[in-house]
């Protein structure tokens, strides 16, 4: 696996949550900086060998939205 994509969503109170698609990894953090270093951290715990981490992390941004027709 050369790559692998995570769900990254803001949450309510402040904070992000990020999920990988296809596999059970999940962290979360306060700044978009802190949670890169938690999923690579999180990444390295995954994994058993290093050499299987994959060298791209894309992070796929979902913003929720709300507002009146009104």
């Amino acid at each position: 696996m050369k790559e692998i994509i995570f769900i990254l969503e803001e949450e309510i109170e402040g904070g992000y949550i990020a999920q990988a698609l296809g596999q059970s990894i999940f962290t979360q953090g306060v700044s978009l900086e802190e949670v890169k270093k938690n999923i690579r951290d999180a990444l390295k715990c995954h994994f058993d060998n290093e050499d299987d981490i994959p060298k791209i992390i894309r992070l796929h941004m979902v913003r929720e939205e709300v507002f009146s027709y009104a």
